[in-house]
């Protein structure tokens, strides 16, 4: 009974130990140690947090706005422009034989007016078809190509030439890799309809007063990056703007009077300048 008696005086001794006054301070006190320390390791994160997430925000890649010049663009708010859209679309039908396909801008829409009678003498055997829109911009060719793409697969052109860009230039000013990029769009979509025809790309031909002209420096910029699309396979670059250029960097009145649109003279220059090609590339 007496060892008993030791046993339970000791469990009390031990119970009065732990909840004694001492051990209850000590306890409360490394409680609210704790709790303080939580609190300001807390305000350490936040404070961090906002500290670094402008650096993490900057960090990350940012999307690019896609481009204008690949995006795919119609203009029947233009009246003309539908107009010619809806004729083009029945001379395309009707051109199951033509050998030679010409698509542009203006610059290639004037083969129907101030270089009518160099076309008939230089191009007329292949019975040509001419695809240039004034005003367009690789968007629109582009959108012309996909939305008829099944008339243009039923024909089977030995090769088409391509001159656009320059309204990429004039219009908007638009940086040289832009407007690059639009036409390899243009040269990608042809080459997906007529994969045995060759592509004959122009550079971009100069425009403004002189070499110093700001839009002509952009269309050079342009002609440097369309000169490494050239495979010499299926697409074939040929640069012709010596034909138009004088000795001292002007645009003669001559051959573009305008600065940009060629005269008569100037259509037979471009004849005479990718002719020996032409024929090169099988026609």
């Amino acid at each position: 009974m007496a060892i008993s008696g030791k046993r339970r005086s000791a469990s009390a001794g031990t119970s009065a130990s732990e909840n004694s006054p001492f051990r209850l301070y000590l306890f409360r006190s490394h409680g609210a140690a704790d709790r303080l320390n939580f609190t300001a390791v807390m305000k350490i994160h936040t404070l961090l947090a906002l500290v670094l997430a402008p650096a993490f925000a900057l960090a990350q890649p940012v999307a690019e706005a896609p481009s204008k010049s690949t995006a795919p663009a119609e203009r029947f708010k233009e009246d003309w422009w539908k107009k010619r859209w809806e004729s083009k679309l029945e001379a395309t039908k009707a051109a199951k034989d033509t050998e030679l396909v010409f698509l542009g801008d203006s610059i290639t829409q004037g083969w129907e007016g101030g270089g009518k009678k160099t076309w008939e003498e230089h191009f007329a055997k292949y019975k040509p078809l001419n695809l240039g829109f004034s005003g367009d911009r690789t968007e629109h060719l582009l959108w012309r190509l996909k939305t008829d793409e099944a008339n243009l697969k039923e024909l089977k052109p030995k090769v088409a030439v391509i001159l656009i860009g320059t309204n990429n230039t004039g219009h908007e000013q638009r940086p040289a890799a832009d407007t690059a990029a639009g036409i390899k769009a243009v040269l990608d979509e042809l080459h997906a309809i007529w994969p045995q025809t060759k592509l004959l790309v122009l550079s971009v031909f100069p425009r403004g007063e002189n070499a110093d002209d700001k839009l002509r420096k952009l269309n050079d910029e342009i002609n440097v990056l369309v000169g490494k699309f050239a495979d010499n396979k299926t697409i074939y670059v040929q640069d012709i703007s010596s034909s138009f250029v004088a000795a001292d960097g002007t645009l003669p009145k001559e051959i573009m009077p305008d600065k940009l649109h060629l005269s008569g003279k100037g259509y037979e220059l471009w004849a005479q300048a990718i002719e020996p090609k032409l024929k090169e590339l099988g026609l």
